[in-house]
């Protein structure tokens, strides 16, 4: 059958572990009987494929299914298989128009090339892999990456959460204060302990520990105690006992409260000094 040469867009579907994928390439030459061509991927021999095929001044495409007879890295030979009557009838009245216009068919083949850029593999001499992969692949792949960006961004916000979330249980269980709000509270006066025993409005009575009943361990606790402009206490720190009895007595004063004491009739922050007794 005479061929004839043409760069003509084509795309070809093969099936790939029962998926169809398309390839895109473009055409050397077409007859009645079949195609040679440029593929962006690589066919087997033998192998069944669908073929659409674009030539020049034919408003439909050519659909029909092809063998591949022979493939030699991305050219391959592909024969027509199943080509109606008038589709043959089609391609040969085609072939007969541009070999009898050869003007215009090199410059429907340049437009045609032009056109197929976007669609088809550069003409180079490169294996398959530096060609890029088929769009359909290329979706999925994108979208697979948004996924999981999506799934590391709700992980991260989780993990924050619950950080910022454990750390402020721990600071309300603990009575400390953000670093910000203790210095602040700088003591502004010192206060005698009979003066600040008279504004205590809520007292809590310490815990004997345990040990310390075995241990025989009793006596009387000082503390220095800041308390803030609230009546709150904000820091405690034992001056003399054992450290059994100095830790009770501080989670006991954690939570004693105070009226305010004002300094020239504003509420002040303000150091004084309790006494804790233990005894059995």
């Amino acid at each position: 059958m005479p061929r004839v040469e043409v760069q003509a867009p084509l795309d070809v579907t093969v099936l790939r572990s029962g998926i169809p994928d398309t390839v895109p390439g473009r055409s050397l030459n077409v007859c009645e009987r079949g195609i040679a061509a440029m593929l962006a991927g690589e066919v087997v021999p033998g192998e069944a494929v669908g073929l659409e095929l674009h030539l020049p001044l034919v408003a439909d495409p050519v659909r029909t299914r092809a063998l591949v007879r022979y493939q030699d890295k991305l050219r391959c030979g592909l024969e027509f298989v199943g080509l109606s009557a008038e589709q043959r009838a089609a391609i040969r009245d085609w072939a007969k128009e541009m070999k009898s216009e050869a003007p215009v068919s090199a410059t429907a083949a340049a437009a045609t090339r032009e056109k197929s850029a976007d669609r088809a593999a550069s003409e180079k001499k490169s294996s398959p892999g530096d060609l890029p992969p088929p769009p359909k692949k290329k979706r999925r792949w994108v979208g697979w990456a948004i996924f999981w960006i999506f799934l590391v961004g709700v992980v991260v916000a989780a993990a924050a959460f619950w950080w910022r979330w454990n750390r402020g249980w721990e600071e309300l269980e603990s009575g400390l204060k953000s670093p910000a709000v203790a210095s602040a509270e700088k003591p502004q006066a010192q206060v005698p302990a009979e003066v600040m025993e008279k504004l205590l409005v809520h007292k809590v009575e310490p815990v004997y520990p345990a040990e310390a009943r075995q241990a025989n361990l009793q006596g009387i606790i000082a503390l220095d105690v800041v308390v803030g402009r609230d009546g709150s206490v904000v820091s405690t720190h034992a001056l003399n006992g054992p450290d059994v009895l100095a830790r009770a007595a501080m989670d006991a004063l954690r939570w004693w409260k105070f009226e305010p004491y004002r300094v020239n009739g504003e509420a002040a922050v303000v150091e004084t000094t309790v006494a804790v007794e233990f005894k059995k």
